[in-house]
């Protein structure tokens, strides 16, 4: 049962990021173990227990991540990572072109929301040929967001505007990726239980923008 994350686990993140080899891993592995990777496996086995008993129709799996990085992709970087996250997402799909819903811990502070770690010209191109056809439909989806100040908007722009829309939906219109995210500081709920009460919250607010957005995959090719 998660029992909530420690300043243990603060401090062997900041450990590993200026101690980044095997030797001083392998000698704090136990650790990591204990106040780390544990706590994430658990406290992502009971927010997604949470969210699929609301949402039952969804087919959803949920993945923690590993701390060793792909040893063929490192670019001078050491063989770990110091941050894990989970995510919650449909099975048998390309992560890195389906939308998510994340937890993230760093060293630095803890985030989630929803939203892509990539996406697809494809994608982004649907989803504007969607805007085009039902604007409407989308400023109702996102009508939530103007009353609340915990997710905000983020994603790279292309660089050249993608066509016309709504002045409403630009922001939207012309995200090469995008996310909705919310950030937060060390301490206070991080450490107690009820932060799977807290993220089972946010999910279940954010799972009418999962369902949109993982529904464009159904979606014609709009450039055929």
């Amino acid at each position: 049962m998660f029992q909530g994350f420690s300043d243990e686990t603060i401090d062997f993140m900041w450990g590993i990021r200026f101690n980044n080899e095997r030797s001083w891993f392998e000698a704090n592995k136990e650790t990591y173990l204990r106040v780390f990777f544990r706590p994430m496996q658990e406290l992502a086995r009971a927010v997604f227990q949470r969210f699929h008993e609301g949402h039952p129709d969804l087919d959803v799996m949920y993945k923690v991540s590993r701390i060793y990085r792909d040893a063929r992709r490192l670019y001078g970087r050491g063989p770990y990572k110091d941050h894990l996250w989970f995510s919650i997402r449909r099975p048998d799909t390309v992560i890195s072109d389906t939308p998510v819903l994340w937890f993230e811990l760093e060293p630095e502070g803890w985030s989630y929301g929803m939203g892509y770690y990539s996406a697809a010209p494809l994608t982004m191109a649907k989803f504007r040929a969607r805007l085009d056809r039902d604007p409407a439909g989308f400023l109702e989806l996102i009508r939530p967001l103007g009353g609340q100040e915990t997710f905000r908007l983020e994603g790279e722009d292309y660089r050249r505007p993608k066509g016309s829309c709504p002045a409403e939906l630009a922001e939207w219109y012309n995200k090469r990726r995008l996310s909705l995210m919310a950030e937060e500081k060390h301490g206070g709920i991080l450490y107690r239980p009820q932060l799977v009460d807290h993220l089972a919250e946010a999910f279940d607010f954010l799972q009418p923008f999962y369902h949109y957005f993982a529904s464009l995959s159904g979606d014609p090719d709009p450039r055929t």
